[in-house]
């Protein structure tokens, strides 16, 4: 008998068990999409909506997206009488890489235009997910040191402070690839690297090497603040997803803790060792604005690199970051205090990147997160824990500032997309209504099909 035998498998059984069997497949890619969004640092709204996306196109229109820090989950009944199938994926690896997250959001656009099937998707994300990382270890090990290096000449370091920031940096990446590699939690891992840091600076304090070591301290802890997550936690907590927000912003907390516990720590073994670290304000200070431009571009353009942003965005995210350079310097020289400086610098980062991200064929996440990267508060951390080991209670000022210019750089950036986005749209005569500013994913599928139909024409043009 074959299966089609009525008097054994029913047809429409049959049928049945296919329809349900499309159903799991289109879940699983939808999930596995959503899986890939969020462990590269997409905010939970933007990945709810591009999942929302795929299974509408995918003719799943009442399934159900429920997104949480650690997991993803959808659900779809075909109908009353039938039972509701539940796929559920936990989010584990957390391994920033802005190439696979821009090959995965071309993936969903290319899906949503009907440039791919299913299938065929399900296959091109199982090659992105397997392919690792695009460059080798040594020359992200080498990105961190040039971040370290546009940190201190950002922050006025002179020859000698810039050497030793690139050796702090580098140090700092092999240290915390070993942690990581032990499976260690975040919290010891930045603890570690502050410590580290710190003890550093004391070691080549005590030598006749003239230097400010507060700018080293200054640079390798934003060297560990770097990619912590601030974007996503504002981008949640602005977007109504407030139990994932809550969870970014702990785990931001939690690893900034293991930051001040360390560097902390060091200076505590200096005092006792009689190499006290003292903060000169001057030297501290910012650069002159040729240095600081140059410090500024170099520190954004080496966070994109380690972060495996695609070559072809990394100048543009250096220009970006200089201009947000030049607008933060000039504010703090009329008076303006560093959480409004770093406020602006963010808006006008979130603006601008907006539309050089269509350009370069990125997410505007990774524009954004790498351009704020130069202004996060290393400085005022530095300032308040040196403080705090003389006894000063003053040094609560200056981590108030330092809460405050975090604040500052992820709503500020969140509010240029909300500006950028609609502008842009109002320009290109497309829908005005607004739920939110996209930093992954497609914007709606009207709204991507049009796109696709002007550039399309504009091909046409071009080629006649």
């Amino acid at each position: 008998m074959t299966e089609a035998d009525p008097g054994h498998i029913p047809s429409e059984e049959t049928l049945r068990q296919q329809e349900t069997q499309e159903t799991i497949k289109s879940l699983d890619l939808t999930l596995r999409v959503g899986e890939m969004l969020l462990s590269n640092g997409a905010g939970a709204a933007d990945v709810a909506a591009t999942m929302d996306s795929i299974l509408r196109h995918l003719s799943l229109r009442g399934a159900d997206v429920d997104v949480t820090y650690t997991a993803l989950t959808v659900s779809h009944q075909t109908s009353p009488d039938e039972p509701t199938l539940v796929r559920r994926r936990t989010v584990q690896q957390r391994d920033v890489d802005y190439e696979d997250l821009t090959s995965v959001d071309h993936l969903v656009t290319d899906l949503l235009l009907g440039r791919i099937n299913r299938d065929e998707a399900r296959s091109e994300l199982a090659q992105i997910t397997s392919s690792g990382h695009a460059r080798p270890r040594w020359a992200v090990m080498l990105g961190w040191g040039a971040l370290a290096l546009g940190i201190s000449m950002l922050l006025g370091g002179d020859p000698y402070v810039m050497i030793i920031a690139v050796i702090s940096g580098i140090g700092l990446d092999r240290l915390l690839r070993v942690l990581s590699l032990a499976r260690l939690p975040s919290i010891y891992q930045q603890m570690a690297g502050g410590l580290m840091a710190t003890v550093l600076a004391i070691v080549v304090a005590a030598t006749p090497i003239p230097l400010n070591p507060s700018v080293v301290v200054s640079a390798s802890i934003i060297v560990l603040l770097a990619g912590l997550g601030l974007i996503g936690a504002a981008q949640d907590a602005l977007t109504g997803f407030y139990l994932t927000a809550s969870a970014r912003i702990l785990e931001v907390l939690l690893s900034t803790v293991g930051i001040v516990i360390g560097v902390s720590g060091g200076l505590a073994i200096g005092k006792v060792i009689g190499v006290q670290l003292f903060l000169d304000p001057g030297a501290a200070g910012l650069s002159d604005l040729p240095v600081m431009l140059l410090g500024a571009a170099l520190c954004a353009t080496a966070f994109g690199y380690v972060s495996y942003a695609p070559i072809r965005s990394l100048i543009p995210i250096g220009l970006i970051a200089a201009v947000g350079a030049v607008l933060s310097y000039v504010l703090q020289d009329q008076g303006f205090g560093r959480p409004w400086a770093a406020a602006v610098a963010a808006v006008a980062i979130g603006v601008v990147a907006y539309g050089v991200a269509g350009r370069v064929r990125v997410p505007p996440l990774v524009i954004v997160v790498s351009g704020i990267t130069p202004f996060l508060p290393g400085l005022a951390i530095y300032r308040a824990l040196t403080l705090f080991t003389e006894g000063d209670s003053a040094g609560l000022v200056d981590l108030a500032t330092a809460g405050a210019v975090a604040i500052a750089l992820a709503s500020g950036a969140i509010l240029g997309e909300y500006i950028a986005q609609p502008l842009r749209r109002e320009a290109r005569k497309m829908e005005s209504r607004l739920s939110g500013p996209r930093l992954v994913g497609p914007l709606r599928l009207q709204t991507l099909r049009r796109r696709a139909k002007e550039e399309r024409e504009e091909r046409e043009e071009r080629e006649e």
